[in-house]
């Protein structure tokens, strides 16, 4: 099958703007259509569902049920064609999330990925590059649905507003601990109507083994995303999440550096242990700060013997110059420190003055593609995020601190590192296509 490329697309008309845009509804396609798929039936229920794709039989018979009037195809780029598709909900596996990214921005279509946006420092510069050509005629959020937490609000308004003094330095970790010796071994036969060939779509070729795929709905990426070629363990699961915390009140750029330590090297399975340190720049509000993430035990030091970081699975604390936030998705603590931390410099915002609270995370996107194409967590924000967190995973392969350079996506002095900056696809599979 042939697949045509973005050169000389001509981008289908939407009726996306003007007064009464809002209440159009819009020609959505989901590709996944079981686990995180299941967590969007609710809000595609308010639009007109197209088409739906998923590379498992059963699991596109299941979404049809709910959606009989949408055309089904197994082949995500197969489905691509179909004119009429104004926008995509993206659930399949995370080694496909920045092809299919790539490839609705470069066909017109706004496109909702979820986390993470991408397995490769490459894989992100090309879809936040791509996006950013198209930001203004189209809307992208990043599955991070955390986000929509009005905690995210406070804590950035308690950073920004001085709560603790100058910013100097932020974390962010999560102690969940999988562990795997390799990938697995074959073991039968992919059913009749589970297509293997397309689930392991642009990554190397494995065998067929049914224990990837023993997880419940939802659960099941805990079955596969911890092998390189499939994922990138907590980093990019957990981590999407719980650094969000942190990024949100940064304003940050990509880092200057990363550095990186944790177990010993697995050819073919990330970390469990490990953690990462960056440096990133300053900005128009704060000074330059380090940001760091833990995993799989690994942890920040605490402020004080008596706080125990240990009993919050997944969490973030910023230090300032008079004090510390610490945090987890929904609640936070402030702990003043030294002579000067008297809390007299700290006004808190009036109510009327706070951030209002986004709403739901799947229907900001889904009006944002009928109106003003804002989002909290669109491909420049997102994409920052994980080409940061991915490049921590470059400096732990190359077991050494890296000089980074955002604009060019180079790391100084170390021609070893451009194999780990990307991945390696299959004949036939086009990143950018």
């Amino acid at each position: 099958m042939a697949f045509t490329g973005a050169a000389g697309l001509i981008l289908p008309q939407t009726r996306l703007f003007g007064a009464d845009a809002p209440s159009n509804k819009l020609n959505i396609a989901l590709i996944g259509t079981w686990g995180r798929g299941e967590a969007h039936f609710g809000g595609m229920a308010t639009e007109n569902v197209v088409a739906l794709c998923d590379i498992n039989g059963k699991h596109l018979e299941f979404a049809a049920g709910k959606f009989p009037g949408a055309k089904k195809y197994v082949d995500w780029r197969k489905m691509l064609e179909q004119e009429d598709i104004e926008a995509v909900i993206c659930c399949s596996a995370d080694h496909t999330h920045a092809f299919v990214a790539n490839w609705c921005i470069n066909r017109g279509k706004h496109i909702y990925c979820e986390k993470p946006l991408a397995n490769s420092v490459e894989e992100a510069r090309v879809v936040r590059a791509n996006y950013l050509k198209n930001k203004d005629k189209l809307a992208t959020q990043v599955g991070t649905q955390r986000h929509a937490f009005e905690n995210f609000n406070r804590l950035r308004e308690m950073v920004r507003d001085g709560a603790i003094g100058e910013l100097q330095e932020v974390c962010a970790w999560g102690d969940r601990q999988l562990r795997r010796s390799g990938y697995l071994p074959a073991k039968g036969e992919a059913p009749s109507d589970f297509n293997w060939d397309l689930w392991l779509g642009p990554s190397p070729a494995h065998p067929y083994n049914p224990d990837y795929f023993s997880g419940g709905s939802g659960m099941n990426c805990l079955q596969w995303n911890m092998y390189w070629d499939f994922g990138t363990g907590q980093v990019g699961d957990m981590g999407s999440h719980t650094m969000d915390i942190a990024w949100n009140a940064l304003d940050a750029d990509l880092p200057t550096s990363a550095e990186a330590k944790g177990e010993a090297l697995n050819p073919e399975v990330s970390p469990v242990t490990l953690q990462t340190h960056f440096e990133v720049p300053a900005n128009d509000w704060r000074p330059g700060v380090k940001v760091s993430w833990y995993q799989g035990g690994a942890m920040p030091e605490s402020p004080s013997h008596f706080i125990d970081l240990k009993k919050i699975d997944h969490g973030a604390m910023f230090e300032g110059s008079k004090g510390y936030l610490v945090a987890d998705f929904t609640t936070r603590a402030l702990y003043p420190q030294g002579n000067e931390a008297n809390m007299t410099y700290y006004k808190p915002r009036a109510k009327e003055a706070l951030i209002p609270p986004m709403g739901d995370f799947q229907r900001q996107w889904i009006n944002a593609c009928k109106g003003n194409l804002k989002t909290s967590c669109d491909f420049d924000y997102g994409g920052k995020m994980i080409e940061m967190m991915l490049l921590g995973l470059v400096a732990y392969r190359l077991g050494k601190k890296i000089k980074y350079d955002g604009a060019s996506g180079r790391v100084a002095d170390g021609s070893d590192s451009d194999l780990l900056l990307r991945r390696k696809y299959r004949d036939g599979w086009t990143l950018n296509g």
